[in-house]
């Protein structure tokens, strides 16, 4: 499945949320956050699997299963996987959110501020 974004993103960070560890099978989940009208899918909705529903939801590719973005806040934004992007994007996750919940195997070594739930 391949998809087309602007790389207009508006931000950025890591986020270790249960969720968003169970659905990439990673400590974190780096995404960059965009308006959902400027993410295009380049196939038929067909190729691809989603779970939730229109407010919010995660969108898994058919045929391999990675996660390539999230539907948050009420439709409006996608949070795109940085994984799945084959350019290099100009934007970088400046925080982790949800540390609170952040696996415990998994050290944080950076020095980008942490945010126990979302990010004030």
């Amino acid at each position: 499945m391949r998809y087309t974004v602007l790389d207009a993103f508006l931000y950025a960070a890591n986020c270790h949320c249960s969720q968003c560890r169970r659905a990439t099978g990673s400590a974190f989940k780096p995404f960059a956050g965009i308006e959902r009208s400027k993410l295009t899918l380049a196939q038929d909705e067909g190729d691809v699997m989603r779970f939730g529903d229109d407010q919010g939801h995660d969108v898994h590719c058919r045929q391999c299963g990675s996660l390539l973005y999230s539907v948050v806040r009420d439709g409006a934004y996608v949070h795109v996987t940085m994984g799945t992007l084959d350019d290099e994007p100009s934007i970088r996750p400046d925080k982790h959110i949800f540390v609170g919940s952040k696996a415990e195997w998994f050290t944080i070594t950076d020095d980008l501020p942490q945010f126990t739930e979302h990010a004030a």
